[in-house]
């Protein structure tokens, strides 16, 4: 049986940020178009984190079962290494699953009865990514979903929930943060190439190669800075707060430029991440002020 502190690290903590960034922005961008509702905003926030940790026991549950983590450089998994039993993870996973659905649907019947698609479809991304007969993350379509769930989706969903419409501002914040969460995930499959070609698990890093992956992140980690300085300089001075996290991105940047591969570009997803984080605070608070 798995100890608390083995499913805490099951749970991927440091991808937290990928749920948290969305919804801080998008409620900075909230108070940029209207009056900012907090019960929802907050609620917004539990979807998020729910969902993406139930992504993560989804993951593991279905890499597990298929041994694709058999021989993982990465965090621990807890099926793989046998840590814990599959039913448990699945458990687990369903049960965060259905925390985000439920709180969803609170959101749904009190803004918009097509939320409820919109989260149908958020919650079948997320178990069928690894999972099923023909998961897309096996495709090299992962990269893609996450931009769409935790980049637009997130950040509109958010930005509308919480004031009732989107405008442009809530759309780039929303590119810029999809972009930040995709970075990530190349990151990942960056370092699991010689792990998941083995596999067969044709991730986007597995059909791009090394050198064309490596060149993705660069592209992906540069968006929100390129956003940044457009906010600053065509909507508000204040826009350029974002430039804030430049130094996290320049040492996320490093290890993948350089060359780094294994365990060396662990430290690339933490920062990228943090990275991610600060970016969102200080365009939400830029956004929401300005």
């Amino acid at each position: 049986m798995a100890t608390v502190s083995q499913w805490i690290e099951g749970a991927r903590p440091r991808t937290l940020p990928n749920a948290i960034a969305p919804v801080v922005v998008g409620t900075g961008a909230a108070a940029h178009v209207g009056e900012v509702n907090w019960w929802k905003a907050a609620l917004a926030l539990l979807v998020a984190l729910a969902l993406i940790i139930g992504v993560n026991f989804a993951n593991d549950y279905s890499d597990g079962i298929r041994g694709t983590d058999d021989d993982r450089v990465g965090p621990l998994r807890l099926v793989g290494s046998g840590a814990a039993s599959p039913a448990a993870v699945k458990a687990a996973a369903l049960t965060c699953l259905g925390i985000a659905g439920v709180a969803g649907v609170v959101l749904s019947v009190t803004t918009a009865w097509w939320l409820l698609v919109i989260g149908a479809l958020c919650l079948l991304g997320a178990w069928y990514y690894t999972g099923g007969s023909r998961p897309y993350g096996y495709a090299g379509f992962g990269e893609v979903a996450v931009f769409v769930f935790f980049g637009l989706v997130a950040v509109l969903g958010t930005q509308f929930v919480v004031a009732g419409k989107v405008d442009a501002i809530g759309l780039v914040c929303a590119v810029a943060i999809g972009s930040f969460s995709s970075a990530v995930l190349v990151a990942n499959n960056l370092r699991d190439i010689p792990t998941d070609t083995e596999s067969g698990k044709l991730t986007l890093a597995v059909r791009l190669g090394d050198q064309q992956t490596r060149t993705l992140f660069v592209i992906l980690v540069s968006i929100p800075m390129l956003i940044t300085l457009w906010l600053g300089a065509f909507h508000d001075w204040w826009g350029f707060f974002g430039l804030l996290a430049l130094p996290l991105a320049v040492l996320a940047v490093r290890p993948v430029a350089s060359g780094a591969k294994g365990r060396a570009l662990i430290p690339t997803l933490a920062t990228t991440g943090l990275a991610m984080l600060v970016w969102a605070i200080a365009t939400g608070l830029a956004v929401g002020l300005s």
